[in-house]
This record gives C-alpha cells, structure tokens and sequence, in this order.
C-alpha cells in the first residue's frame, strides 16, 4: 500500500468521506486508521475518571481484526471496485442499539449484562458497507434525559467544556465524533436526541422521517404510540458524512412498523432551489440566547445569498404541539416503563428518579385523553404539512441554549427563566410532527460553545433537507475542532 505520512490527529479529524476515498486509493492503511482512533480513545475515555467517557464499550480486538480485513481488500486490484462506501471509515454506535456480542445495556442497572446476539438491522448495513465498529457509546439511563450520566459508567463531558454536557440521549456518540474519537456513528432521537447532542457538540446529525431508517433492533422499541415518535439516524462531523451514512441505513425492514420502501432520491441544485424556505428565531413563548437567534439569521442569510428565496415566518399552534408530544415521550412513556421497573425503583439512577418525579406531576394519561393526544397530533401534523405546501424547508433553533453545565435544569435567558423541558422544545415539535430535521453548526456562543442550527423539511424529504443543510454548512464554515 503506498502510505503518506499523516499524524494522529490528521487521521482522527478527516470526514468519513476523505478516509474512504484514501483507503480506495492507497495513500491511507485502515490499520493505522482504527489505531489512531482506538488511541484517541485510550487517550480521553478510560473510565469515569476520563476526560470525556464517551464509550462503555470498546473492541479493541474486534475493531484491529476488522482493519486487518479491510486492508486486505483494499491492496487487492481484484477487489478495489467492490469496497463499499465506508469501506475502512471507524464510526461507533449508541449503546441503545443492538450490536452482536457488545453489551446493550441502555445506561440501567435493570439491563446490566444484557448482550444481544445479532446486529441491528441498520448494524448489518453499515458492515455490508464496509463500516468498522469500535465501539459503543454512553447514554442516560433508559435515553430519558438531555443530559448522558448514569449508574453503571457514569457521567459524559462535552469536549468543548467538561464542566458541560455534550447532550443526551446520544450524549457519547456526539462527543465522540466531536473528540476524533470516532468519524461518524448512530444516534437515535425521541425528543431531539440527535440534534441537540448535535447542536452542543458542534457536530452535525440527522432525525430521519419515520421509517426510513429502520428502528429495528433499538431499545427501547418504536413501536406502537412511538412508533411516529422516536427514530435512529446518523450523526458525522460533516453533512455530507451524514448522507453517506443515511444512504446506507436507509431502506425498508419488517422490524420497523414504520418503515416504508421510499427511495433515495438526489436532489439537484435547480430543484434545491425552488423550495422556499421560512425561518424564525424563537416561538414566541421560550425565548432563546441573542447568538442562537444570530445563527438562525446566519443561516437564512447564508441560503439568501445563494438564491434561495427566505421569509420570516413561524408556524401556528407549537404550543399546543410541545403538550401533545410530551404526553407521549413523557406521560406514555412513564406507563410504558411501569413494569420495568416496579420492585427496582432502588437501583435507578439519580436523573431517571428526577424524570419519573417531573412526570409524577401530572396525573396518568386516561382513555379519552390519550384518544385526544392520538387525533390531536394528527390534525397539527396535517395543519403544518399544508403551511409547508408553502415553505417546504423551515429553519429554527436546535434548542434555546448553548451546552450547560452538568446538572442544571434552569436558565434565565433574556431576562425570562426557562424551564429544562421547554429550552429543548424547538426539536421535540418535530419528533410528535414525524418531520426530517438536521442541524448543523453555525455560530459560538460567548463562551466559544458551538450553536447549530436546525433545518426542518417534509416527510419522506430528508435528501432535501440534507441538501440544504449543507448549503448552510458551506457557507458558514461547518465543523470546528474541540478546544479538548
């Protein structure tokens, strides 16, 4: 293989994209590409006491053996044209998915030892693709919170402060991408737990339309009330690693109630540029710091001076939305999980005692209320699809913050406080929605912490979606690395 000369951390912070095309054409060993990775790894996630503890999981063996395999096939002539798209590319995985022989435990001592014995649909993809798995990574207990610490690993920092959180619940898997310490990974988002870890970390990801990637082998399932609810999708530092990786998840699965045969479609320039876009900095009801609102603007100037025609405009009735959603992602999901954990409540962590304390505010969901949520979604989703006949793209804060300090739960934010649930609410519309949405990276906060921005398409539209995020992305600069 003729190899050029590249340090570690030229190796770690490459797109997903630059390693596999360098592999393909020899000028880069997939040895010494998972190498640099499992160092990094070595370097800033070895237990608790780490500076970042983004994994719970590593195979060194497992990933060394796979690199050795790949560098097999890339030296062969015979095989070079059969590489797969991530043939080579080191990427890690949220430990809420099924991974075969790798402890999946989802951050509860109620799983502790849990070892699936096959890969997630969207698992045996990514290996079909040429994918190298290094690891697992750290998640709150059962995904239900917006910060990543529990039990049985601990707490995750944000490599840009690691007083900070990087998210939750797919906290681990941003903050190690972000940290060079994987080049892409899954993610899974029920409420924005893709595109928040996204948005605090600097990084870019994508919640899919329902169905396009397949759930299947995720805990806990999408499934029934969910189903519409909670997704898995890709998360890279680059958009367009975030497509490469969709376009391989992506596809129909029998395991997915969701799941529907739509194909991937490449969108165009001149058709990008015919969907009209809407942006607004805030709600109306949860204010959001001046630089998010800044960011937001960034970026419709940013798609403006492209030729996209952009207009200020926000959608109707998001209140109502946040209310329906939480009934299911909060209310519904505390009923869900009642006999999970009725007898163990002791060996719960901390934040999912807080989680199951804020739920027990309010009564359980009744038979006509839960009718109610059901049609109620139904009729705002139908409302907002045909304000979008309109502006197909929208634009919108991720979330009203930057990344906080661990264990906060208020801000005041232009003078008003702000409550934990609400400052995420700008994501967790579009899950009760069923709509694509991205974020990307687009300004700093006063501390230097990185702002995304989140971009909102039409179902079955996520191509369109990552199309013109990366349009934002080009314009403004996209990822920047760490301070870490």
């Amino acid at each position: 293989m003729l190899l050029v000369e590249f340090t570690m951390d030229d190796l770690n912070f490459l797109s997903a994209a630059e390693m596999a095309e360098q592999i393909r054409a020899r000028t880069i060993s997939p040895v010494e590409l998972v190498d640099a990775h499992l160092g990094r790894i070595a370097e800033l996630n070895c237990g608790r006491e780490s500076k970042l503890n983004a994994f719970v999981c590593v195979d060194v063996e497992g990933a060394r053996r796979q690199a050795t395999m790949a560098e097999a096939a890339a030296g062969s002539r015979s095989r070079i044209d059969a590489l797969g798209p991530l043939h080579g590319v080191p990427i890690s995985v949220k430990s809420s998915v099924d991974v075969a022989e790798w402890p999946c435990e989802c951050g509860s001592r109620l799983r502790k030892g849990y070892v699936p014995s096959e890969d997630a649909t969207l698992v045996s993809r990514l290996r079909a693709a040429g994918a190298i798995l290094l690891g697992n990574t750290n998640v709150p207990e059962f995904l239900m919170a917006y910060e990543t610490d529990n039990a049985l690993y601990g707490r995750t920092n944000s490599p840009w402060d690691v007083e900070r959180t990087p998210g939750g619940s797919s906290g681990g898997e941003a903050a190690a991408i972000a940290a060079g310490c994987s080049a892409g990974g899954v993610g899974s988002d029920g409420g924005g737990s893709i595109r928040i870890p996204a948005h605090f970390s600097g990084i870019c990801g994508l919640k899919p339309t329902p169905g396009r990637v397949p759930c299947t082998g995720h805990y806990p399932a999408s499934a029934g009330p969910f189903a519409q609810l909670g997704v898995v999708g890709p998360m890279a530092r680059t958009v367009a690693d975030v497509a490469r990786l969709f376009a391989v998840m992506a596809g129909p699965d029998i395991g997915d109630p969701a799941s529907a045969p739509v194909p991937l479609r490449v969108w165009d320039d001149s058709e990008i540029l015919k969907l009209r876009v809407a942006y607004f900095e805030d709600d109306g009801v949860t204010p959001v710091t001046s630089e998010t609102a800044a960011a937001v603007q960034a970026a419709a100037e940013a798609l403006r001076g492209q030729g996209f025609q952009v207009e200020a405009w926000r959608p109707l009735n998001l209140d109502r939305v946040w209310q329906l959603w939480w009934n299911l992602f909060g209310r519904a999901v505390q009923m869900a999980f009642a006999a999970t954990v009725e007898g163990r409540e002791a060996e719960l962590s901390p934040m999912y005692h807080a989680w199951r304390e804020r739920v027990g505010l309010e009564p359980s969901l009744d038979g006509r209320e839960w009718l109610n949520t059901l049609m109620g979604r139904d009729a705002l989703r139908e409302r907002l699809l045909r304000q979008m006949e309109t502006f197909p793209i929208l634009l919108c804060p991720a979330c009203a913050i930057p990344a906080f300090h661990h264990g906060e739960r208020e801000w005041m934010v232009q003078g008003r406080k702000v409550e934990y649930l609400k400052a995420m609410s700008y994501s967790q519309w579009f899950n009760l929605l069923g709509n694509p949405a991205a974020v990307v990276p687009v300004g700093r906060s006063p501390e230097g912490l990185p702002i995304g921005v989140q971009i909102v398409g039409r179902p079955w539209e996520d191509e369109a979606v990552l199309a013109v995020a990366a349009k934002i992305e080009a314009a403004t600069g996209g990822f920047r690395r760490p301070r870490l």
